[in-house]
């Protein structure tokens, strides 16, 4: 069994609005079975976290288009994205680069 992940979750550029307008989260994601990667993150955000408006943060399985996703400092791109495998102390930042108009 995985052992607990304990995170700081950020959110920005106007995606803290889903969440209570609240931008830094420290979390302890539950034990399972299968290490906690980014997608499944993500799924548990969905259901634990979000309050309003999922299709705002969510497309699918992974963020919607335009909110840029860093884990600690450095583009999720780089880190393999959904399948990153998290860390304890990892820091999840996700920005949203949409805005109204």
């Amino acid at each position: 069994m995985a052992a607990s992940v304990s995170l700081l979750l950020e959110f920005g550029g106007g995606a803290e609005l889903l969440f209570d307008g609240v931008k830094k989260h420290n979390v302890t994601l539950p034990l399972q079975p299968e290490p906690w990667d980014v997608r499944r993150l993500l799924m548990w955000i969905k259901g634990n976290m979000l309050k309003e408006r999922p299709e705002l943060f969510i497309q699918g399985d992974s963020v919607r288009p335009g909110i840029l996703v860093l884990i600690n400092d450095a583009d999720w791109e780089l880190m393999g994205e959904l399948d990153y495998t998290l860390q304890n102390q990892d820091n999840v930042v996700f920005i949203s680069t949409l805005h109204g108009g």
